[in-house]
Order: C-alpha cells, then sequence, then structure tokens
C-alpha cells in the first residue's frame, strides 16, 4: 500500500508547479518516515511497553477485534501483574481462529501458538473504544475466506471519503483549478488508505 500512495503522490509531480511540488514532497516524506516508523516498531527495534523485558514469559491471551466508526483493528487481550493489558497488532489469518490460548512474550516480540504476531501500536492499560468483539469458542472456519485482500482495501478505502474535502481546501487555500482539485482529491484518498493500513486493519 506504502508502494501503491507514493506512486500516486509523484505520479502528479511532472504537471504540478512549485507549491504543489513543495507539498506533493512533504506528503512523500511524511508517508516515508510514519511506514519506517511502524516497520520498527512492529520488528521490534522500538519499544511497545510489552512487560517482561527480556526474560520469556507466558501469559494467557485472546484475541479481540475493535470495531470503532471506521476503524477496525485486532488486539491481543491478557493480563500481567494482575492487571489487563491489550496490544493492537497486525492482521493475521491465524488469529481468525484464536480462542482462549497462551502467548509467549520475549522482549519485545509477541508469539502465539509459536507463531509471531507484530505490534501495531503500543499496549494499552484501558480498554480499546468502540464494541470489542469477541473471537467465537469454537473457530469458524469459513472465516478465512472472509480476509482476502480485496476486503482489506475495501475496507481501508472507507477512509477515502475525505478526498474531495481534501482537494477544495487545496484548491480554496492555492487555487489551480479543476487539475488541482483531481491530484488534491486521488493523493488525499490514497494517502487516507494507505494511514488506515498501516496503523493495523482488520478484514475478517
Amino acid at each position: 500500500m506504502t508502494i501503491g500512495t507514493l506512486a500516486i503522490t509523484l505520479a502528479w509531480v511532472p504537471f504540478a508547479d512549485p507549491d504543489q511540488v513543495a507539498m506533493l514532497g512533504t506528503v512523500t516524506l511524511i508517508i516515508l518516515g510514519y511506514t519506517g516508523f511502524r516497520f520498527a516498531m512492529a520488528l521490534g527495534y522500538l519499544p511497545v511497553g510489552v512487560p517482561g523485558g527480556a526474560e520469556r514469559r507466558e501469559v494467557a491471551v485472546r484475541r479481540v477485534r475493535q470495531q470503532h466508526r471506521l476503524v477496525s483493528r485486532s488486539w491481543l487481550e491478557f493480563t500481567v501483574g494482575g492487571r489487563d493489558r491489550w496490544l493492537p497488532v497486525y492482521f493475521d489469518p491465524k488469529l481468525v481462529t484464536l480462542t482462549q490460548d497462551s502467548a509467549e512474550l520475549a522482549g519485545r516480540m509477541v508469539f502465539v501458538e509459536g507463531h509471531r504476531v507484530y505490534p501495531s501500536g503500543r499496549v494499552r492499560n484501558s480498554e480499546p473504544v468502540g464494541r470489542l468483539i469477541d473471537n467465537p469458542v469454537r473457530p469458524d472456519p469459513e472465516a478465512l475466506t472472509r480476509t482476502g485482500l480485496g476486503r482489506r482495501l475495501l475496507l481501508d478505502a472507507q477512509s477515502a471519503v475525505v478526498g474531495p474535502f481534501a482537494g477544495l481546501l487545496w484548491v480554496y487555500a492555492s487555487g489551480g483549478g479543476w487539475s488541482a482539485f483531481v491530484a488534491a482529491t486521488l493523493v488525499a484518498a490514497a494517502a487516507a488508505t494507505w494511514l488506515a493500513t498501516i496503523r493495523g486493519s482488520d478484514p475478517s
């Protein structure tokens, strides 16, 4: 998604005036910087607040799906030191059939059933906002058929509704006519879809 968003953004550079080139360059730097930050967090180069330090420890864990407005994300819920914690993770098909299980916390890495899952944010001490949906007690074998790439893009693309408003705002602030409106709309829509993806959307 990051590559596609960068391609859409940079495709308008040859047709842009200096102010528009500066804006496109700024958007490009933001996308690259935030993507790098998210990758570093997911791969364990940056702390996400997983308790336990460098030593390995096992905790009981369950997966819940958060639904809040246009946001749908996967979370791992576990208890450490008598306190409930919630860790947002990037979607993985294995999470769909995960019932109550144990997770292994190893430094900044998390393993569930021996399978590594990647954090998409920091551990929370309070319950995430919105509606939290538990996995069924019995795994649904057909659930995996509803988590394809098309469904994920459809879910993330809901955020693209901000595109036309961003286009109007850009034309109002800097002018440029229809071509500037179309360019700003497409770039904003792509960036909004990218942001939903990079934050860890859940298509299940």
